[in-house]
């Protein structure tokens, strides 16, 4: 998978012609200019391993959480998505903002599912968006 991105953002920098994902791939690292290096360097990232107990982020795991939820948006999957992104936007009034919000909720919901060895419910994804865009 490391590869798609490191291939988007190859073609970006050569000014090819981009397919529709890798222009979702590069607006996302745009976004993101701490990921360049890293996007810039694929023989130093492509094997490497980010380990969140010594505090550190993986950008292909972020990056892929940013593409989830375009996808999610795109397709109004799951039902309810795009009205919990517009409270989200309504809350914090910026888009990469609303973003992450929906992706640390999302990453909370899978992390659950794996753990209890079941599919990942949808509706708890929806219940933690909307207390993030209700809290205060």
């Amino acid at each position: 998978m490391r590869e798609v991105f490191f291939r988007a953002w190859r073609n970006y920098r050569e000014q090819r012609s981009l397919e529709e994902m890798e222009r979702v791939i590069v607006n996302i690292a745009l976004r993101h200019p701490e990921y360049h290096d890293v996007l810039d360097n694929p023989s130093r990232h492509e094997d490497r391993d980010y380990l969140p107990e010594s505090g550190q982020t993986n950008p292909f795991l972020h990056m892929a959480l940013h593409i989830a939820v375009h996808e999610q948006l795109s397709t109004a999957r799951p039902t309810g998505i795009r009205e919990a992104y517009q409270a989200l936007l309504k809350r914090f009034d910026d888009t990469h903002t609303a973003e992450h919000q929906m992706m640390e909720c999302l990453a909370q919901t899978l992390w659950q599912a794996q753990r209890q060895h079941e599919a990942s419910s949808e509706a708890d994804y929806l219940a933690c968006l909307g207390h993030r865009a209700a809290a205060r």
